[in-house]
């Protein structure tokens, strides 16, 4: 495959090693509020092993890391699963572990990425995802690559002391290419 395909502005992706994954994946597991944006469940403090065993299990479709253009470090992870070759859709799944790199932008470029890998070499027509309406930062960044809101499953989620909605968005391949 292209390296330049995979290559954004703050980013480039590269396929999972799953040992080093579930290294950091655990480690990630094991900051609260990565748990509360990235799940609705209560933490699960795995071991690398037991994340390991987790991915290998329930993982489907396209995996990446994301590693920083600047010093190789890798600070989350993407994938899209659920590929429907018929009808040409799938869904996104996005999370950056490392704090310090939340809100500079790489998230929108790790997203820019994928999209171009989903719409140009998957050749697929819609990219779905799901977020918590509690993650505006995660809602702003998906608007921003061409994300549209289409609904929510409404008070779907306890979270704070009060009820939020998970918020369901998705973007074409038409609205990607305009």
């Amino acid at each position: 495959m292209n390296e330049e395909l995979l290559r954004g502005e703050l980013v480039y992706l590269r396929t999972p090693e799953p040992e080093k994954q579930s290294e950091i994946a655990a480690q990630w597991l094991h900051d609260s509020e990565y748990w509360r944006l990235a799940d609705c469940g209560p933490a699960v403090l795995w071991t690398p092993g037991q994340q390991e065993d987790w991915l290998k299990k329930t993982m489907s479709g396209v995996a990446f890391m994301i590693h920083t253009l600047e010093d190789d470090h890798i600070i989350g992870s993407l994938d899209l699963t659920s590929i429907d070759v018929v009808n040409r859709n799938a869904w996104l799944g996005i999370g950056i572990g490392e704090r310090q790199y939340w809100g500079g932008g790489y998230g929108s470029d790790a997203l820019r990425i994928i999209l171009r890998y989903g719409f140009q070499v998957l050749n697929l027509n819609r990219i779905s995802l799901n977020v918590y309406e509690y993650n505006p930062r995660a809602i702003r960044a998906y608007e921003k690559v061409g994300f549209v809101r289409e609904g929510a499953l409404r008070q779907w989620i306890q979270r704070d002391g009060q009820r939020w909605d998970l918020v369901f968005m998705s973007v074409l391949r038409q609205e990607w290419e305009a």
